[in-house]
């Protein structure tokens, strides 16, 4: 079994509608690889509307590394509304750049989390968050149980090796 070693990745703010497209699949190909119970017309559905309801609702940050995005966040009100990483730099350190980041530069102390996810739930929760509370369907009304986790530790996050630019 080989070592993933961390990653050095620049977060930065996305660059406009142009990036939108990278962004969508490394969402698609993060879905595909960590939300298998996800419905396909759901998951069609979402991907449809990416680009023109959830970026634009969202302050976006990319995380890159030699000029390649490698995942993205978007966070609005204090609240981390998607964090996505492309499969292949999953592992690497990126998610946590982009939550240290996210932590740090917009104040986000929630985030919700699908509750068939375990993975991402454990990712949070080794990061200072905890569970505060379960909604039966998500936000679209979905049958897709969600968990809120709010941050209960202040911090850094550990294992992260990020650079962060204006």
């Amino acid at each position: 079994m080989s070592i993933r070693r961390p990653i050095p990745v620049v977060i930065r703010p996305v660059w406009g509608e142009s990036e939108f497209p990278a962004l969508v699949e490394i969402w698609a190909d993060a879905v595909r690889d960590t939300h298998d119970f996800l419905d396909p017309v759901d998951f069609a559905r979402i991907q449809g509307n990416l680009a023109t309801a959830y970026f634009p609702a969202v302050t976006l940050v990319v995380a890159e590394h030699e000029g390649r995005p490698l995942g993205f966040a978007g966070v609005l009100d204090g609240g981390l509304e998607m964090l996505f990483v492309s499969p292949h730099a999953a592992g690497q350190g990126v998610g946590s750049a982009l939550l240290e980041h996210a932590l740090d530069e917009h104040g986000v102390v929630r985030v919700d989390v699908n509750e068939q996810n375990p993975a991402a739930l454990g990712f949070y929760v080794r990061r200072g968050f905890e569970v505060v509370g379960r909604s039966e369907t998500d936000g679209d009304g979905r049958p897709y149980p969600i968990l809120h986790l709010r941050r209960a530790a202040v911090g850094r996050v550990p294992g992260t090796e990020a650079t962060q630019s204006s």
